[in-house]
This record gives C-alpha cells, sequence and structure tokens, in this order.
C-alpha cells in the first residue's frame, strides 16, 4: 500500500510538472520540452540504474532552482524541510544533547549537554562515548542515523549505552524525551569586569528575541551591570522574524528595523519598543551574516550602540519558504533588505566603527574565549564600554 501510494503521489507531481512543461510548450520553444521527454525516456529504457519517477520529478525541481544562480535558493525536499522547521522553530523532542565523532577516536560522543535536559539532569557529560542507542550498537553509526534515533515525541523512551573517560564499562541509562528549546542566546557577567553584561546569539530561530531580552533582564537586575557587549560573531543569521524582534530590544518605537525591498513594494518593519537601556558595544567579523547583520545594522544606524571588530559577511537578500506537499518545500529569494537608513549591504558588508582585524593564523578557540585578554576583539569592546559608563 506505501509503495502504491508513493507512486501516486509521485505521479501526481510527474503530472504537475507536465503540466508546467506544457504551459512552456506554449510559451517557448517546443524543441526543449520534446528533449525533456526524450532524455527521461531514455533513462528509463536504457540507464543501467533507472530512476523512479519521484526521483526524476525531485532532480528536475533541483535543476530548475538551480538556473535561478542563487545559491540561498534550493529545492527542499522533505526531510530537510523538516529539519529546516526544527531549526526555525528552536524546540524539538528528544533528549537536549549536541554529539559529534571526533577524529582521534572516531566514535559517537556528547559535545555538550543543554542545561535543564534529560540528559543533563542524568548526569551525561561533554566526552561521554555513546556505545548504544535503545540496543543499536553506535560505534559505526553516523550522527544522522544517532540524532534521529535520540529525537521522538516528548514523553516517549530511550535507552542509551554510554561510558565516560573514567569509567571501564557501558552503563545503561534509560531517559523519557522532552520537549528540547535549542539556545540560541548565552550570557554571563565578564570575569574580570562584573559590571559589564556580555551576551552572544548563535543564530536566529523563533525563540531568539524573547531568550535575548530574558538574558539581558536577567544579567541586569541579578548583578546590576552597567553596560552590555553583544557578540554576534560567527552568527550565519537565521529569521527575518527574529531578527527584528531583537532590533525591537534596541531600536525606538516604531521606528524600522529594516526595511523590505520586493518586486511589488518597499516597506518597513519597525520596532515593538526600545526595552534595553544601557551603553552598548556589539561585536561583528565576516562570519556575521544575514539576520545579524540586519540587527547589527539598525544598531549601527540609530546609534545605539558601536560596532566594534571585521567587516561583516554582506548577505542583504531574504529568502521565503513555499510549501510544495507531500512534505517539500521550495526556499527562493524573494527580497532585499536595506537598513533603517536604507543601506544596501548585500556583497559589501557591514563596516563596524572601530576595526579590529584578528592576525591570520590565531586559533579561534583563543580570539573567542570570552577572555579580553587573549580575545583582541573583546578587549576593544571592553574599552569602548567602560570609555562610554565613564562619561
Amino acid at each position: 500500500m506505501a509503495k502504491k501510494r508513493g507512486f501516486f503521489v509521485g505521479l501526481a507531481a510527474g503530472l504537475a510538472l507536465a503540466a508546467g512543461f506544457l504551459f512552456l510548450l506554449v510559451s517557448f520553444n517546443t524543441w526543449h520540452l520534446g528533449n525533456a521527454f526524450k532524455a527521461i525516456s531514455l533513462i528509463q529504457a536504457r540507464a543501467l540504474e533507472p530512476l523512479s519517477v519521484v526521483e526524476i520529478v525531485d532532480g528536475a525541481m533541483t535543476g530548475i532552482v538551480e538556473k535561478l544562480d542563487d545559491p540561498y535558493s534550493v529545492y527542499l525536499e522533505p526531510e530537510d524541510y523538516q529539519s529546516l522547521q526544527t531549526q526555525m522553530k528552536g524546540t524539538y523532542g528528544g533528549l537536549g544533547i549536541y554529539v559529534g565523532i571526533p577524529e582521534e577516536t572516531k566514535r559517537l560522543t556528547v559535545m555538550a549537554p543543554i542545561k535543564g535536559t534529560p540528559a543533563a539532569r542524568a548526569g551525561i557529560k561533554s566526552g561521554d562515548e555513546i556505545w548504544e542507542i535503545d540496543g543499536k550498537d553506535a560505534s559505526e553509526m553516523d550522527i544522522d542515523t544517532a540524532v534521529g534515533l535520540m529525537k521522538g515525541p516528548a514523553g516517549t523512551k530511550v535507552t542509551l549505552g554510554i561510558k565516560s573517560a573514567d569509567e571501564k564499562t557501558v552503563r545503561q541509562i534509560q531517559l523519557t524525551r522532552e520537549i528540547i528549546e535549542i539556545p540560541s542566546v548565552e550570557g554571563k557577567v565578564l570575569d574580570s569586569y562584573p559590571d559589564l553584561a556580555y551576551v552572544s546569539i548563535s543564530m536566529f530561530n523563533d525563540m531568539t528575541g524573547q531568550e535575548l531580552y530574558d538574558t539581558i533582564k536577567n544579567l541586569t537586575r541579578e548583578n546590576k551591570c552597567r553596560g552590555l557587549i553583544l557578540d554576534l560573531r560567527n552568527n550565519p543569521g537565521g529569521s527575518l522574524n527574529a531578527a527584528v524582534d531583537a532590533g525591537g530590544l534596541f531600536v525606538p518605537k516604531g521606528e524600522p528595523v529594516v526595511w523590505l525591498v520586493d518586486k511589488q513594494k518597499t516597506e518597513a518593519l519597525p520596532s515593538a519598543g526600545n526595552l534595553v537601556n544601557l551603553p552598548l558595544v556589539v561585536l561583528i567579523n565576516k562570519g556575521s551574516a544575514s539576520a545579524s547583520e540586519i540587527l547589527a545594522g539598525a544598531i549601527k544606524d540609530v546609534k545605539a550602540g558601536t560596532l566594534v571588530g571585521e567587516t561583516s559577511f554582506g548577505k542583504g537578500i531574504v529568502q521565503s519558504v513555499f510549501e510544495l506537499g507531500a512534505g517539500a518545500a521550495l526556499k527562493i529569494t524573494t527580497a532585499k533588505y536595506l537598513t533603517p537608513l536604507k543601506t544596501d549591504i548585500h556583497k559589501k558588508g557591514i563596516e563596524p566603527d572601530v576595526q579590529v582585524p584578528i592576525p591570520e593564523g590565531t586559533d579561534p578557540a583563543v580570539i573567542y574565549s570570552t577572555d579580553p585578554e587573549q580575545d583582541i576583539q573583546l578587549k576593544k569592546a571592553v574599552e569602548i564600554l567602560q570609555a562610554k559608563i565613564n562619561g
């Protein structure tokens, strides 16, 4: 039954594609359409490994999008679309651990547990090796397979075989999956500067705006911080709405956080309110892109803070995702954005107010250690922030 359903889904998609080809037949040269059908027939009849109807349609969709010559537009097959949705929502049903396969051991390893999750409460820690997942040998398991086995509906159980570095045997830990929030914001008070709050945003998902507000509020209330450093370095972007929400913490109410320009109109996305009133320094570098540039550009244009570091990546375009049915989707570039002062930063980037280049060959672990004595960009941010605080 499943095979028949898959066939009919593929057939329906194929017919839809054929309808599209028929439209092209009316509008353009007929030999293109003839070649397409001939190629499909030859593949099915003569190829040593022929393709299914679904594979042909998926390949055609991928090829169509590739013709846009836009690296940010892509045809998303169901698995890829589901992964994107999970990333943007910032939540999933699972255990709350990041995993990797270190080169030295080539074994599935816990990179970090997320605070307050089932894994963290069970005592699973960074460096623990995962030998089994629900009785399945994980010694040669790839990350995607392992993550797929550990994720699942909240309330269901999974058993991990865990071996710590100081243990000789594998211990079995049964865990109950919960809804896990993927933190995109982290904050702390700098060790040597107890009156300065340091907050980093790793990406922008649907939860980022609220996370940012809560993190800043908690730091300033509990520690009486007098200044804020916002680290957007190596932030690849994410949700446009999240960037606007975050911008609303620094841009005066009603003023544009960003302008969107599409085929029909130019539209301002306004701030909901200027909620953070602290001296501010923002760190950016060439890895700061898209949504992080929206936030940095807004802060710079309204003079809410000082940008320090290196010129950002320069991605000033916006993608929209359209569902196609059967779990697939199309992500295409639909607009470009401008900063509040209507500056187009695409392929140009945002220039920081204070340039602090990182010397080539510097260890990234040292650069982003949150230690101003090692991180020269952070050190400059601290200097500027202290000058702001001291008048």
